[in-house]
């Protein structure tokens, strides 16, 4: 028999955590993948080696790409894997920085609890904290125009030299910029960057300093028939969403032959009925035609014959990369094509990439979609270049749409936790504490920089602090290649503000969620979940 009255009836396995115990737990989860993230951070961080079950190995240093591999049980681990989630989709950057300042608030978070602060005044002053910061970054931040292309390029090379790219920095930061500023498009008063518009194709071989551009698209496929020309300029191209082969019917049909004549007809039938298909293409003018679908063995024959380049086979996805890049429209009825519908691009070409055959549509008019062909000597090498030449892709189109950044090298984090100290101490309630607190969960930031250099990081933020005491010096930050301390804008690492307010914010807000969790309810695997009194389950006597 059950009572009304209990507030919650919990099935027998049910796992449950309160209080002291419950933060405990979130906070020791969050900071342990703070942690073991920390060593990846900057140009002297350190990769992982991740294993997965089936044995393969992925290299890297990247955050996102570590976090996606691993699997977490803990609910906490799970609200850091959604935030690197959403951070990786908004932004593209920033999540080291923000892990960084999670596992550091949370430690002095917990810090303050225990000295008896009552969490509301710990969640109030980190509010606080975080909007004036955000207040101070964009005091601090400076306007660009946004088609700078050398200051563009300088803001690429610092997204990258935190990453590994084999010495090809410059190379890979300068077709980044390209690729942004080409794809860039003007909605009213703004520019709009849409990177699907970017197609990155990986081939084992050469170097990473061999990463080429393509105004136009590769198709990572070979041309249909060896007798077709492999190499074709002034390309008039023709999209068809359909296969050049004759149609064959839904339904098993057997035909009564009387004649052995009629053989024949019924194959002359069929040669007609391609040799249309192919004449009217060659009469619209096209001399390259990409086809989603089959082409027929005898199709191949007149296409050839004609001077065609054909490749069959294309992915949809290739076939909409290759309208927006050469202004073709995609044809799904072959005899109804015209000039009108082909596209144009100054060469089509079969190369042999590595081991493999792709064809490139190379300098496309205005092209709205552009590749990029990454080389390395090993699949690792050119897996982990993909994914920091993807980094400094989004790093730029924040930068170009929002056009504000900021000094890095530690040189923003260390000015700003000096201005809400300041901020702090005009702070009459004890709010002030949780500031002050923020500001030094914000130094783990450039404190974790000088570690993974072999830095004292106490020396380096005590320097960094005399140097920002006047604001002459504000944007002085960790020289790391000379163990030193420098004018970070001067050596031109620069990085958009909005990574480091967007970081902060994540940030922030985990870490304020996680407070106000008092109790963890684990509902015993295959269980229905926590039962109210009054529940359809319940049963009353």
């Amino acid at each position: 028999m059950a009572f009304y009255g209990i507030p919650i009836i919990l099935k027998e396995g049910t796992k449950t955590e309160s209080g002291n115990e419950a933060l405990s737990q979130n906070t020791s989860a969050i900071r342990a993948i703070s942690e073991a993230i920390k060593t990846t951070f900057g140009p002297r961080g350190l990769n992982k080696m991740l294993v997965d079950t089936i044995g393969d190995v992925t290299v890297t240093n990247d955050c996102y790409t570590i976090l996606d591999e691993i699997e977490v049980e803990h609910p906490a681990a799970k609200m850091v894997i959604e935030l690197s989630d959403s951070l990786n989709s908004n932004i593209g950057d920033g999540l080291t920085k923000a892990l960084i300042m999670a596992g550091e608030l949370l430690k002095i978070g917990v810090e303050l609890l225990e000295q008896k602060i009552h969490p509301n005044i710990v969640t109030k002053g980190f509010n606080q904290a975080l909007h004036k910061g955000m207040d101070i970054i964009d005091d601090q931040s400076q306007l660009i125009d946004g088609l700078d292309k050398d200051q563009l390029i300088d803001i690429a090379i610092t997204a990258l030299n935190s990453k590994t790219t084999f010495g090809a920095a410059k190379i890979l930061a300068m077709i980044a910029v390209d690729c942004v500023l080409d794809i860039a498009e003007m909605r009213g008063d703004k520019k709009i960057i849409d990177l699907d518009l970017i197609q990155i194709i990986k081939k084992e071989g050469k170097q990473s300093t061999d990463t080429t551009k393509v105004n136009g698209v590769i198709v990572d496929k070979e041309i249909v028939n060896s007798t077709m020309p492999k190499s074709i300029k002034n390309a008039k191209i023709a999209l068809i969403n359909h296969s050049l082969e004759v149609t064959k019917t839904e339904f098993d049909t057997d035909i009564k032959i009387v004649d052995p004549s009629e053989v024949s007809s019924f194959k002359k039938q069929e040669e007609n009925m391609l040799k249309k298909m192919v004449d009217t293409i060659v009469s619209s003018g096209a001399n390259v035609i990409f086809c989603q679908k089959g082409i027929d063995d005898l199709a191949q024959h007149f296409l050839a014959k004609s001077g065609i380049m054909a490749i069959r086979r294309v992915k949809r996805s290739d076939l909409v990369k290759l309208s927006k890049a050469t202004h073709a429209n995609i044809i799904v009825d072959v005899n109804s094509i015209n000039k009108n519908d082909l596209g144009a691009a100054e060469e089509v070409i079969e190369r042999k990439i590595g081991k493999d055959k792709m064809v490139f549509v190379e300098n496309c008019k205005n092209p709205n979609s552009i590749s990029v062909l990454i080389r390395g000597g090993t699949r690792h090498v050119i897996e982990d270049a993909e994914r920091s030449f993807k980094n400094s892709l989004n790093v730029v189109k924040q930068a170009v749409e929002h056009k504000k950044i900021v000094t890095g090298a530690g040189a923003i984090e260390v000015e700003v936790a000096k201005q809400l100290r300041r901020f702090a101490a005009n702070i009459s309630t004890k709010e002030s504490i949780a500031v002050e607190a923020y500001a030094a969960a914000l130094e783990a930031i450039p404190s974790t920089l000088a570690e993974n250099a072999g830095l004292d990081p106490i020396k380096i933020l005590t320097d960094l602090h005399a140097k920002h005491e006047k604001s002459l010096y504000k944007d002085y930050g960790i020289d790391i290649e000379n163990g030193d301390i420098f004018n970070a804008k001067e050596a031109k690492i620069i990085e958009p503000a909005i990574i480091l307010k967007s970081a902060l914010s994540a940030a922030t807000e985990l870490c304020l969620m996680i407070f106000r969790v008092d109790q963890v309810i684990e509902v015993e695997p295959g269980s229905t979940g926590p039962k109210m009194p009054g529940s359809e389950d319940e049963d009353f006597d």
